[in-house]
């Protein structure tokens, strides 16, 4: 049986952004279907698997869906079908699943997006990452006590 992983997401008119916490994962795999399913599935130390599958509320454009995994956390960019913004997740009207929550340190409002510091990973990286994260890979939700005794 396998367990499901937090997952933080936010949006912009064109992407998806989808935050896994899913420390030391291995055998990440990740499948965007068109119509807008998501399939994820890992597994992490003492083989413990994890998996989950979303029905996105709109479609999505598979290929330009990114996965970055890092050391604490799998980051995901989903390219949506078409331009413009979804009034939820999924597609479904019920409430969420527990282990799905919106992640508001890359939340922005549908008015606010063109003040806001675009996410991009054209380049490469996602938000979240600065130029010398090491294994921090992007989790602003979580301080990092050592760096702050340092102060």
């Amino acid at each position: 049986m396998s367990r499901h992983p937090e997952v933080l997401w936010a949006q912009r008119s064109g992407k998806v952004y989808l935050t896994i916490a899913l420390p030391d994962a291995k055998d990440v795999s990740v499948k965007c279907e068109p119509q807008g399913l998501f399939i994820f599935s890992a597994s992490r130390v003492q083989h413990e698997s994890y998996s989950f599958s979303l029905e996105l509320y709109g479609s999505i454009q598979p290929e330009g869906c990114k996965t970055k995994t890092g050391s604490r956390n799998i980051l995901c960019s989903i390219q949506k079908g078409q331009r413009g913004w979804w009034k939820r997740l999924l597609k479904s009207e019920e409430k969420p699943a527990p282990y799905l929550k919106v992640d508001w340190n890359k939340w922005c409002d549908e008015d606010e997006e063109s003040e806001s510091e675009p996410i991009s990973d054209d380049d490469g990286r996602f938000a979240g990452e600065d130029d010398e994260s090491s294994d921090d890979e992007g989790m602003l939700y979580l301080p990092d006590l050592e760096k702050a005794r340092a102060k």
